[in-house]
């Protein structure tokens, strides 16, 4: 299991200390939640921010972006040279040619569904990701607890992945810790997000070993 810990977490007046710490961690992704105040409440970072952590980051980038205007930020982003790009299904009109410009950056594209959103959704889009990124929380604030019902939803999707893309690697975020890991590597997830769990957790470092199991 490859763990991607969630920099919304993080101490932002110690931004740089945290990134380094979880790099040093062994953590295999840094997680970079972007929120535009529209297509979710909250409002997050943007490019000098996160160009900053890119600097310190020893482990690839992975944006998630929760965005209305997604063709906006995957240009702001794209230079930064982020590993993954996810945007949400639910505000892309136009998923296959967003899909098809996030490759021309070089950066593998990942598509991500609400708690309500079905796996069916992506049944013509699959072979074209590298990643789907199921929420196991409502987007737009962190902290929040696990809803369990994407254990089946993570089992369906891997089974359509199976099919048609075996390489689409599936990845969870919301409410991850020590206490649902084995449930969701079970199902058939591949990458977790975590952020209270790593950087609430008093040794960061044995938070994100308990993950990758």
């Amino acid at each position: 299991m490859k763990v991607a810990p969630s920099i919304l977490s993080a101490d932002f007046g110690n931004l740089q200390r945290d990134v380094e710490e979880i790099c040093n961690a062994g953590c295999d992704l840094v997680h970079v939640d972007v929120m535009d105040g529209h297509f979710v409440p909250n409002m997050t970072i943007g490019p000098v921010v996160v160009s900053s952590v890119a600097k310190v980051a020893t482990k690839p980038l992975d944006v998630h972006l929760m965005v209305e205007d997604n063709n906006f930020f995957v240009d702001l982003f794209a230079p930064l040279k982020p590993e993954y790009i996810s945007f949400h299904i639910e505000s892309e009109n136009h998923p296959h040619r967003l899909i098809q410009k996030i490759r021309s950056y070089g950066i593998k594209p990942s598509i991500v569904l609400n708690p309500n959103s079905r796996p069916e959704e992506l049944e013509y889009l699959i072979e074209f990701l590298d990643m789907v990124l199921l929420m196991s929380v409502n987007p737009g604030f962190g902290g929040q607890s696990f809803i369990d019902t994407v254990i089946p939803k993570a089992k369906k999707l891997k089974a359509m992945i199976e099919k048609i893309n075996p390489d689409c690697l599936i990845q969870v975020d919301g409410g991850v810790s020590d206490k649902n890991i084995q449930l969701l590597k079970d199902a058939g997830v591949d990458v977790v997000v975590a952020g209270s769990y790593v950087f609430k957790h008093e040794n960061r470092k044995a938070a994100i070993e308990s993950l990758q199991i």
